[in-house]
């Protein structure tokens, strides 16, 4: 029997990008890799119970996996008892290698203290890995032989080895602790009022072209009342300029509701009116943003104008919905549901961002798919009567990404929806780090933020005021929730990141890569193919700018997710393609691994759009 790889992770935990990834890079070794459907990573959830744990240990019997792959990256003490109970399942189903079992390897993958538990307590039985790890070695761990590791995926750039050297030797002269709180913005009418906004925020700061406003994610998983005294560590601290409130899964999905018996899933736990209310005064005079809802989101969107003068919303469209399991409602609903609550935002002047490009790619999405959802995210905003549209761009995601193709994706990214622009409608590029990108040796993940913001300025390098908004994502993301300490530490590397490598660019010792062959070359295809793909969906779905469009272009195909978990059958022609690593990036390939070509693409899709529209018909 040949080997089978397995991944599965609780429904509670949201975290899909890390297995998604090593699925894909597994498949580009030439092996068979599952996913564990719905029922199973709910039965996770409650693995515990010993019905629960026996549906797993029967699914993994009855899909003959040879190597099993669990993700848990939440509670650490939960991660361990989650690997107890599953071992202790198949140990007495003697289902492991050495009882003469199907099972040649457990493997978990979670948070460092989590890790270390399960290696202390099951002596090797299990394999572990925090994150960050090299690629190469995670699959020789995962044993994989190294003759059949793609040259592609054991292959770097000299472009990122540049940036990666250009980092660590930043952190190692501490350089960045010289930076001192940010005073450069003076005090305006309305300033750190109800009436500020980011517009007023940025006009205030924009003059001076010394740096972009930081924004930052933050909340601990225990109380609010612990969250109000980090948020005030934040507003005086003088580093960061936008708060967003990292809330709870069940403060998007089940506010103002009774919580009792509902599974958290992390973040700060609001539910109240009172709660927004309290972190508001606590905050002044940052910026605040928060999630949006995943039910009732118009109705969660006026009382985030209420509360905390939300400073501008975010929007997931195709996400955060039964399509994903972090919403309740069906993916047309959810679709309604947001283009109501894009009408909404355009009555109160605030800016809107699209959080659709990462999502897709979490989902195995190819580089074009990336382009594309953000375009027509942008463009259905700008014909609802939005007026700023913040663009959200998350770099290193899959984190093997080269950086020179991270570049040609942003950089065809940025043109693309900036042809949008005109006297009513403005773009403000929005990059970050990705999420499963750090290290868990804090030294190195420092290295390594201080190497993604150099990236990020290399994206329009020309452009003193490019980025206008950069989201920092907290170096300890690999190893640990981030303190405000933490979070002040990592805006400090990310501004001195930021002017050094400017600095030195001047001087001529950082090369223009904006100019590179590769990246022109790739760059210029990415736009090509993008536009033939919006042109070929506008042409065929004149209704594509709506809940129903919108729709029809996700259950057609055009933009695949091969590597999307729900196995509903109506997402089928999405599912359906085959992506691959390939030349840094991400493509739809064919069965032999060769990149297919944009108009067979299309054409395929286009024959699966009469299916869409019935669908949409029975509703």
């Amino acid at each position: 029997m040949g080997e089978r790889f397995a991944l599965l992770k609780p429904a509670v935990d949201a975290h899909t990008l890390g297995l998604n990834s090593l699925g894909e890079s597994l498949k580009s070794c030439g092996y068979e890799v599952i996913v564990a459907p719905v029922e199973i990573s709910q039965a996770l959830d409650g693995v515990k119970y010993q019905a629960q744990r026996r549906k797993v240990a029967e699914w993994v019997q009855k899909e003959k996996v040879t190597r099993l792959g669990l993700s848990y990256r939440l509670d650490p003490q939960q991660g361990q008892d989650l690997v107890g109970y599953l071992l202790d399942e198949f140990l007495n189903r003697r289902m492991l290698a050495h009882q003469g079992g199907q099972l040649q390897g457990i493997y978990f993958a979670g948070l460092p203290e989590a890790c270390a538990k399960i290696e202390q307590s099951y002596h090797g039985l299990i394999k572990t890995f925090q994150g960050g790890e090299p690629l190469q070695e995670t699959l020789l761990r995962l044993g994989v032989p190294v003759e059949k590791i793609p040259f592609e995926l054991q292959q770097g750039t000299k472009y990122d080895q540049d940036r990666l050297a250009f980092g660590e030797e930043l952190v190692a002269s501490e350089e960045y602790l010289k930076v001192r709180p940010f005073r450069d913005v003076r005090p305006y009418q309305g300033f750190g009022t109800k009436q500020d906004s980011l517009e007023k925020r940025l006009v205030a700061l924009g003059g001076q072209a010394t740096r972009p406003l930081f924004r930052a994610h933050a909340g601990p998983y225990s109380t609010v009342q612990e969250f109000l005294g980090w948020v005030q560590d934040l507003a005086t601290s003088g580093y960061l300029d936008i708060l967003s409130i990292g809330t709870s899964q069940l403060s998007q999905a089940h506010f103002g509701e009774d919580w009792d018996g509902l599974p958290n899933g992390g973040g700060v736990p609001v539910n109240s009116a009172q709660d927004y209310g309290d972190i508001w005064n606590h905050s002044r005079p940052l910026l605040v943003r928060t999630y949006a809802g995943t039910k009732d989101i118009p109705t969660l969107a006026a009382l985030y104008e209420d509360t905390i003068n939300i400073c501008w919303h975010a929007l997931s469209f195709w996400w955060f919905n039964q399509l994903d399991g972090r919403g309740p409602y069906a993916l047309l609903e959810n679709l309604k549901q947001h283009v109501k609550t894009t009408a909404f935002i355009a009555q109160t002047g605030k800016p809107l961002e699209a959080n659709v490009s990462h999502h897709f790619a979490f989902r195995g999405a190819d580089d074009v798919t990336y382009v594309v959802s953000a375009y027509l995210a942008a463009k259905l905003a700008k014909q609802m009567g939005i007026g700023t549209f913040v663009l959200q761009n998350m770099l290193n995601t899959p984190r093997q990404t080269w950086g020179i193709q991270d570049l040609a994706k942003s950089r065809a990214l940025l043109s693309l929806v900036k042809s949008l622009e005109d006297p009513s409608f403005t773009v403000l590029l929005q990059p970050r780090a990705g999420l499963d990108y750090f290290d868990s040796d804090l030294e190195q993940a420092k290295a390594q933020l201080a190497a993604v913001t150099a990236l990020m300025d290399d994206i329009d390098p020309h452009n003193q005021q490019s980025p206008p908004l950069i989201h920092v994502v907290s170096y300890s993301e690999g190893s640990h929730l981030a303190t405000p300490t933490i979070i002040n530490e990592s805006i400090q590397i990310s501004y001195a990141a930021l002017v050094k490598y400017r600095k030195l660019r001047k001087q001529g010792w950082v090369d223009d890569y904006s100019a590179k062959q590769e990246v022109q070359e790739a760059t210029v295809r990415l736009i090509t193919e993008a536009r033939f793909l919006i042109a070929s969906i506008e042409e065929h779905i004149p209704d594509i700018y709506s809940a129903e469009g919108f729709f029809k272009v996700f259950v057609s195909g055009f933009l695949p997710v091969p590597l999307l978990w729900n196995q509903d059958p109506l997402y089928q022609h999405a599912r359906n393609w085959n992506t691959q690593f390939y030349q840094g990036g991400v493509r739809v390939v064919n069965g032999e691994g060769a990149p297919l070509s944009i108009e067979t693409r299309v054409n395929h899709a286009l024959c699966k759009l009469p299916e869409a529209e019935y669908a949409l018909l029975k509703g």
